[in-house]
């Protein structure tokens, strides 16, 4: 990306920028509505929407990100909150894989769930909200070290 022009950096950063917003704007709906805002809303309507946006979003961020990481691999070597931001990633995939494999995930197309699931599926949006939370301000905290 060093030697494609000036603007490939800029330009891989905007799209990085726009796949973490396009990303958590759309997860951060659905966890709230997770943890119990905005229950009026029907959580069948809200995923069946949001859920391919969040993926598309994390694809454009995943992707652009690795291209920024491997312009500066030796800039960021020792960043403490790049060792922060991985594992957050990574235990934010690790939830969305146990989200998804939930009965009550599975059965929410289809019925009304019990309190018990609704519980359940709150624990894991409030977890999922802190480790994509935990993964933004560690991004943005990479730049600043």
């Amino acid at each position: 990306m060093r030697e494609s022009g000036v603007w490939t950096y800029a330009i891989v950063n905007l799209a990085h920028v726009l796949g973490i917003a396009t990303f958590f704007g759309s997860i951060l709906v659905l966890d709230l509505r997770l943890v119990g805002v905005g229950r009026r809303v029907p959580l069948a309507a809200l995923s069946s929407s949001i859920v391919p946006v969040a993926t598309t979003g994390f694809v454009l961020a995943a992707a652009t990100g690795l291209g920024l990481l491997a312009t500066k691999t030796t800039e960021y070597v020792g960043n403490p909150f790049l060792l922060i931001k991985f594992p957050a990633i990574a235990l934010g995939l690790v939830n969305a894989v146990i989200l998804g494999r939930t009965p009550a995930w599975r059965a929410h197309r289809t019925r009304d769930l019990t309190p018990g699931e609704q519980s359940r599926l709150a624990i894991l949006g409030g977890v999922s909200l802190a480790c994509w939370l935990t993964a933004i301000v560690a991004g943005r905290m990479i730049a600043y070290w």
